[in-house]
């Protein structure tokens, strides 16, 4: 495996990555909301892309895992701007981006921003328009009492405090980013793999994505017992097969 890398950017904190330099199509995995690049599903891409000699790419975004940065002063756009820098110094040729809950909503963004770069795409519990739809979602007191303080607590039994606090002004950025409320125009092959028990994104959020999408080429798939992070052995066994199988998919198109 490759050794950690910083990608140096101008009057910005640096992004630590790790990076497989082989044929394409590449893979490139977007974590979810302050996660990092070492987490199972990433790992399990790379071991997969290394043995059959594709190139691949982890990350972290800024202010999360090994990155420079406060998260803490991150707005959905700054992590968005992370994955284009990455998809505009690091890759060359076509990549397939698989994204991971707030990752997936991070490469629907990208592949609208970058659409010659993104061949196709893999999302995991993909939280399109998520943070805005949860706190909409909270009674009237509740989001006057986040504009007044500023941040709010939304319910997560992966942070150890419980909850993840949201800074109220993160919220209402992200209202610029949504996607869920008319076509996606993505014309690329997408899959979108999602647990039915997950407790964090409906899994009902993956039949709007697909539904949305402008591309005919978009299946989904659930895992009955499977939950938010789909990480268990099959889950992951599952993924590698989906990238696997899309990978060929545009290779073949490509020899054509």
């Amino acid at each position: 495996m490759s050794s950690m890398q910083f990608l140096t950017r101008s009057s910005l904190p640096r992004l630590a990555y790790y990076r497989i330099a082989a044929k394409n199509p590449g893979v490139v995995f977007l974590s979810g909301f302050k996660s990092n690049m070492n987490g199972e599903k990433a790992l399990a891409l790379e071991a997969f892309c290394d043995s059959a000699g594709y190139s691949f790419i982890r990350f972290d975004y800024t202010g999360c895992g090994s990155s420079e940065g406060n998260s803490e002063d991150c707005l959905l756009r700054d992590w968005k701007n992370d994955v284009l820098t990455v998809l505009d110094n690091l890759t060359t040729g076509p990549q397939i981006l698989v994204g991971s809950s707030m990752g997936g909503w991070l490469m629907l963004l990208a592949s609208l921003a970058r659409p010659e770069k993104v061949a196709g795409m893999v999302g995991l519990a993909t939280a399109a328009d998520h943070f805005v739809t949860a706190f909409r979602q909270l009674p009237a007191e509740l989001k006057k009492e986040a504009e007044v303080m500023g941040q709010f607590n939304m319910p997560s039994r992966y942070s150890v405090t419980g909850y993840h606090t949201i800074k109220y002004d993160f919220v209402k950025e992200a209202e610029g980013h949504c996607l869920l409320q008319g076509s996606i125009p993505i014309s690329c092959p997408v899959r979108l793999l999602h647990g039915m028990k997950d407790d964090i994104v409906p899994w009902q959020n993956s039949i709007t994505v697909a539904e949305q999408l402008a591309s005919d080429d978009v299946d989904v798939i659930f895992r009955k017992n499977g939950d938010h992070r789909l990480s268990q052995p099959d889950d992951l066994k599952l993924l590698v097969a989906v990238v696997d199988d899309l990978m060929q998919k545009l290779t073949k198109k490509d020899l054509k």
